[in-house]
């Protein structure tokens, strides 16, 4: 082996294994409970984060979502499935900290990669402004189709 391929070589190694460090990361994990047994890889889980809105004192959303096991999982080289629930609450008084659009395209608050290339899972926030609250959207996109599967959460503005 000549020392262009071991390069090569090493590189392809180096590659692989920072694609296995690959992971969505929330803000704060809360908790996962395993739901499929492998017996000689990781097992699949549904996780528990925490992301705090960027815009609004004290309003946290709080995300369990699937995520695969097996080595391919624990490479970062599966999909995620798009199956998720969010709940997002007033952990103390809000406030507006930023200018929050009142369209109805709403605002992306947060985005994380739920593939190793094409898919992304979204948490988007829209503004009722006849009701005084929030409504927060989570889904997911995928390069050329997303998923229909979906879930909101509401919190009221003091």
């Amino acid at each position: 082996m000549n020392r262009v391929q071991y390069s090569l070589g090493i590189l392809g190694i180096g590659v692989t294994l920072s694609m296995g460090a690959y992971q969505a990361l929330a803000q704060e994990t809360i908790g996962e409970v395993s739901t499929t047994f492998r017996m000689m890889s990781p097992n699949d889980k549904v996780v528990i984060e925490r992301y705090d809105d960027p815009k609004v004192e004290n309003v946290s959303c709080y995300l369990s979502r699937a995520e695969t096991g097996g080595w391919s999982g624990a490479m970062g080289f599966a999909e995620d499935p798009s199956r998720f629930s969010i709940a997002c609450r007033a952990v103390g008084p809000t406030r507006v900290t930023g200018k929050i659009p009142t369209d109805r395209k709403g605002e992306v608050v947060f985005s994380e990669d739920a593939s190793i290339l094409f898919k992304e899972l979204r948490i988007s926030r829209f503004m009722d402004v006849e009701k005084n609250v929030l409504v927060y959207l989570v889904w997911s996109t995928k390069l050329i189709d997303g998923s229909p599967y979906n879930s909101i959460s509401v919190v009221p503005l003091d």
